[in-house]
């Protein structure tokens, strides 16, 4: 297949594993793992897979971020109070200034693209 072409086949790449800073961690101990696929325009757009362990922390973000649930259950709480549950199939953009609390409730697998400012 041509380089502009990129299938998101998880076994050309080695997973990385990590969890949330301590001090936004909520309840429980989730861990992470992500399979970044894709990393261009000088480090500022990657796209990949992302999964997480149960449990709920605070999320921030700076960046634009579209995703792709593929399994799992999850809910999505901005700091305005309203949630929203994700589970397999939904899609949706989380635009930097969002601001919350992101709590799986069944190990979540997302697929994911990410544009930095």
């Amino acid at each position: 297949m041509s380089s502009t072409f990129l299938s998101f086949d998880l076994s050309s790449v080695q997973p990385e594993h990590d969890a949330p800073s301590p001090e936004k961690v909520i309840a429980g101990d989730p861990r992470f793992t992500t399979w970044n696929l894709e990393e261009a325009e000088n480090g500022t757009l990657f796209a990949g897979v992302w999964e997480s362990t149960p449990g709920k922390w605070r999320i921030a973000y700076d960046e634009w971020e579209y995703c792709t649930i593929i399994s799992g259950v999850s809910v999505i709480t901005g700091d305005d109070g309203t949630a929203t549950t994700v589970r397999a199939g939904d899609s949706f953009i989380l635009r930097p200034g969002f601001n919350g609390i992101w709590e799986v409730k069944e190990t979540t697998r997302k697929q994911y693209v990410i544009k930095l400012p």
